[in-house]
């Protein structure tokens, strides 16, 4: 007989992805335009979790860690930051979120891959305890080659906190 807990609906990627755009202006930047790594990683935390609570529904969720967050190009005032963000992986309570990062120069109108960044969030129930969540649905070869490339992350990450042993 199957619980309650484990009955739940699973989800699939495109349910909960997420695409946002923000002009960045003078207060993002140091005095030579360039737009701080510190409002970009505002911005990446914020789609994750945004993301992650799409995919969850009425629980909490709160970033336990960002991780392999790359800055490959600079981003300035004026240009369109746009950040896209998927699921990849989900385990009992824990998500893996994968965030891209573009500028787009409004003037002429091209973008550049600027960043990536893979979030992990954790569930949270009312008592700020972990609460297991959706199952992910893993419907094409791409969705699962994601998962399994962030079970591995995933396992990395836990045996690097101490947290299994293998």
């Amino acid at each position: 007989m199957e619980s309650a807990k484990h009955s739940q609906k699973g989800k699939c990627p495109d349910e909960s992805k997420s695409e946002i755009t923000i002009l960045m202006v003078a207060s993002d930047a140091n005095p030579r335009g360039n737009v701080y790594g510190g409002v970009i990683l505002k911005h990446v935390d914020l789609i994750a979790g945004l993301v992650a609570k799409r995919h969850t529904g009425r629980s909490n969720v709160v970033t336990a860690s960002i991780d392999r967050m790359t800055f490959l190009k600079p981003v300035y005032v004026g240009n369109a930051l746009i950040l896209s963000a998927r699921l990849n992986y989900v385990k009992r309570s824990s998500m893996e979120v994968e965030v891209t990062v573009e500028a787009e120069d409004l003037d002429i109108g091209k973008r550049v891959l600027t960043g990536t960044a893979l979030v992990t969030t954790v569930a949270l129930d009312e008592n700020r305890k972990p609460i297991e969540v959706n199952p992910l649905i893993l419907k094409t070869d791409e969705d699962k080659k994601r998962f399994d490339k962030a079970e591995s992350r995933m396992m990395n990450r836990l045996k690097e906190a101490g947290k299994i042993y293998r």
